[in-house]
């Protein structure tokens, strides 16, 4: 739904630079291809956002259907790891080999 309004409001946008301005062929030219380019940057990030999110997302529900997941080469399970939902991070349990080492859910596969 917010890329049906961001294209309106693009589509008055140009509307609006067709009729009020008096700027030659050239130069609308040259803001079209730069509003153009800033859409569809802005459009590109929010996928890649998106994907990445959800691929955390998958890691920490693994983790908290007591799989083991793999974070740069270490396994982590729930026996030896707790995570904190607020920062997508795994922490070492005490008493575990793996104390107070942190590894972020966005390093997992």
């Amino acid at each position: 739904m917010a890329y049906i309004a961001g294209l309106v409001i693009v589509g008055f946008f140009f509307l609006a630079l067709h009729y009020f301005t008096e700027l030659t062929k050239k130069q609308k030219m040259l803001i079209t291809i730069v509003i153009l380019a800033v859409v569809l940057s802005a459009i590109s990030f929010n996928t890649y956002s998106n994907s990445q999110r959800d691929k955390m997302l998958t890691v920490v529900m693994k983790f908290n259907q007591n799989k083991t997941v793999k974070c740069n080469g270490i396994d982590v399970d729930n026996k030896n790891y707790t995570i904190s939902i607020g920062t997508y991070t795994f922490i070492g349990k005490e008493n575990t080999q793996n104390y107070g080492q942190m590894i972020s859910a966005s390093s997992c596969e």
